[in-house]
């Protein structure tokens, strides 16, 4: 079973209600130009309803950026997965790279909020990737084995088939560096014999994201690489023109 190419748009912290609306129009007509390539996007919480009012009828998933970990509590400033839920999210990114270095979030904490986001039918996208000192330091597996293996820790094999994926580098993320696609391969192919290892059978059909620095002239060389079946996209996202260049290369996609 081949495995339809996935691209992501995360607007980050990017933008008024208005800029997400036509932004969100214009992802819409990319959906319909190419649908041979699901997408999605991440607004800013504050556009999420605006956004989906553009999306409903459309192909294109709204996504959230971020999730607390409990269903509801005390928590000022945070949002829950029913609240995304109720706003028509059907995604939500966890683990994040900024989450992580920036926020500090742990491997435990993003685990639970992939465990809370599943719990509430809402499909995890769950980021992890390592530092450019891990990297020099060839450590880069290890780290990525981690952080997966808490990523997924306590869920049953179904759990695990519907979590999707993203490998990205922390050194490639709004550097303007992009990772080899030759590693970005190898990457990507680990990931997925661990996938495999904790649900069977699922390496054929789950899809695994790669992010950092993707941009309309690099998307095809990794694009071609038989283990990435999309991407998480940041900058690229805010420019249609440039976000169409990178769906549009998912249409040559044969995996």
């Amino acid at each position: 079973m081949a495995r339809k190419p996935l691209v992501v748009g995360n607007w980050k912290m990017h933008g008024t209600v208005e800029f997400a609306v036509g932004l969100a129009q214009g992802c819409v007509e990319l959906a319909r130009c190419n649908p041979a390539v699901d997408l999605g996007i991440a607004p800013p919480f504050t556009a999420l309803a605006a956004v989906r009012d553009v999306l409903r009828g459309s192909p294109v998933a709204l996504c959230a950026q971020n999730v607390h970990d409990q269903p509801q509590g005390a928590y000022t400033g945070e949002i829950s997965t029913a609240m995304l839920a109720d706003l028509g999210c059907s995604m939500v990114v966890v683990g994040h790279s900024e989450r992580r270095h920036v926020f500090g979030e742990s491997d435990e904490l993003i685990g639970r909020k992939a465990r809370t986001a599943l719990d509430n039918d809402l499909v995890p996208i769950l980021c992890v990737g390592e530092k450019l000192d891990e990297r020099e330091a060839g450590r880069t597996l290890d780290v990525i084995r981690r952080q997966f293996e808490t990523g997924v820790a306590g869920l049953d094999p179904l759990g695990v088939q519907r979590i999707v994926l993203a490998y990205e580098p922390v050194w490639a993320i709004g550097t303007g560096k992009v990772a080899k696609p030759e590693d970005a391969q190898a990457a990507h192919a680990f990931l997925r014999r661990l996938r495999e290892a904790k649900a069977a059978g699922s390496s054929a059909v789950v899809r695994i994201l790669y992010g950092g620095s993707v941009k309309p002239d690099n998307a095809a060389g990794l694009f071609a690489r038989p283990e990435i079946d999309g991407f998480l996209v940041g900058g690229a996202s805010l420019k249609t023109s440039d976000f169409g260049g990178i769906v549009a290369a998912g249409g040559t996609k044969r995996t």
